[in-house]
């Protein structure tokens, strides 16, 4: 399974991000709404890097 990244917000991602060393059920929510098992799309593979460097701005 793959994460596709260009269908989680930046903005509940982060949230999530910030409160998972209290509880990390927000973000294992949000991560497991976003699974894909196309393991060999490309695309999704490249536009999931391409979004992390979103999520850093």
């Amino acid at each position: 399974m793959l994460i596709n990244w260009q269908n989680v917000d930046k903005f509940r991602y982060l949230q999530a991000i910030k409160r998972s060393p209290v509880n990390d059920l927000e973000l294992k929510t949000l991560l497991r709404a976003n699974l894909t098992d196309k393991i060999d799309d490309r695309e999704i593979i490249f536009k999931g890097i391409e979004q992390s460097y979103f999520y850093e701005q």
